[in-house]
């Protein structure tokens, strides 16, 4: 019997043999899959890769009948490493834990899994390597709630000069009594903003200037639910409250983000439109630009009370 010290240290599939409740399973499995990705929640882990490791065991249930040679009746290993690299390409992450919850849920969605182990490492943080393990299983999966769907959001984005608009309330009226989901996004306040000699230190002050207006039109309207993750957007959106986007986070985690070049609010949000395949956007107080757009994009004037909703 193995001892509990190498357990804690062996394998995955190690660990799969001695934690064994539910019968004889198959099992498949990935050793030492190692990527080079940002990842890390410390400022000295932003604008660099590391390498991270990935030993990852998958049990299954055996397969009734002849496998026949047929790649379509078994869980291929691809579907394994995809789910590493899927993830990896969804957001940037700061904690090895919530890449290893959602590598597990990704690979627990496929019919034939029923237990999952997954160790993540990274290589180049010290003379070791430091790293996360969990185990998930079907009926014990943390975080596997699949979020209802949702239609495609409204957004409205608030030029700084139009915040102090007398129809501003009457715009959230509006789009609060239409079943659309709703994403208010604002523009920078209109002062100087400090100039950084990185271009790295430049996005987080241009987006904090962002969300500084962000936070005076909360104060505004209690309806309106500053959000920051995409995890809030969803939940938010879900309940039938109007989110306002505070777009640090998103924009820094994104893995195609927009470049550092992209610094106003009106651009920020038509890249955010994109990222969260919005319905539409209304500008009010500025005027559509030039150049193709992710979707209908419309001016208001900030004169008029009713907003065109279609």
């Amino acid at each position: 019997m193995p001892s509990e010290i190498h357990l804690a240290f062996a394998h995955p599939a190690e660990r799969a043999d001695a934690t064994a409740t539910r019968g004889i399973l198959d099992r498949i499995s990935v050793r030492d899959y190692t990527v080079e990705v940002e990842i890390g929640a410390f400022q000295a882990e932003r604008g660099v890769t590391q390498r991270v490791r990935f030993n990852i065991v998958v049990e299954v249930q055996p397969l009734s009948g002849p496998i026949a040679d047929d790649v379509d009746r078994i869980l291929s290993y691809d579907k394994v490493t995809e789910a590493i690299d899927a993830e990896l390409a969804e957001d940037r992450l700061n904690l090895l834990e919530t890449l290893a919850e959602r590598v597990a849920d990704r690979i627990l969605a496929e019919p034939q899994t029923v237990r999952v182990f997954v160790r993540i490492e990274k290589l180049d943080r010290g003379p070791g390597a430091l790293g996360v393990e969990i185990v998930r299983t079907q009926d014990t999966t943390v975080g596997a709630d699949v979020a209802a769907d949702t239609a495609p959001p409204r957004i409205l984005y608030l030029d700084a000069r139009v915040l102090e608009t007398p129809h501003l309330t009457t715009w959230i009226d509006q789009l609060a009594a239409h079943p659309q989901p709703v994403i208010l996004a604002v523009g920078a306040a209109n002062v100087p903003r400090p100039v950084a000699s990185h271009p790295l230190a430049q996005r987080r002050i241009d987006l904090l200037s962002l969300e500084q207006n962000a936070w005076v039109l909360a104060a505004r309207d209690a309806r309106c639910k500053v959000v920051a993750t995409r995890t809030e957007l969803d939940w938010t959106m879900r309940n039938g409250q109007i989110c306002l986007w505070a777009p640090s986070k998103i924009v820094l985690d994104a893995v195609d983000g927009p470049s550092p070049e992209i610094r106003e609010g009106l651009d920020l949000t038509l890249w955010f439109a994109s990222n969260v395949a919005a319905h539409d956007v209304i500008l009010a107080g500025v005027p559509v630009p030039e150049g193709p757009h992710p979707c209908q994009v419309r001016s208001h004037d900030p004169n008029q009370a009713q907003l065109a909703i279609e």
